[in-house]
């Protein structure tokens, strides 16, 4: 087994109205760690926004006009 499993929970306090305790019993999975995939992701997605605004500039100086 690769990954640790989580210890038991203790015995559980009923529930009442909207209260959350903080001990709350479960599973509590620790969020994924961000990679260079990421980066990357963040860096595609800024080139993209930063080409559109670039093509309406540019669009932006013939009013939109595209011969056909």
């Amino acid at each position: 087994m690769s990954r640790p499993r989580s210890t038991p929970a203790k015995k559980a306090a009923p529930a009442r109205g909207g209260a959350r305790s903080s001990a709350r019993p479960g599973v509590f999975v620790t969020t994924p760690k961000s990679d260079v995939f990421v980066a990357l992701l963040g860096v595609a997605l800024g080139s993209m926004i930063l080409a559109t605004l670039l093509l309406v500039l540019l669009l932006g100086r013939y009013d939109f006009k595209v011969a056909a």
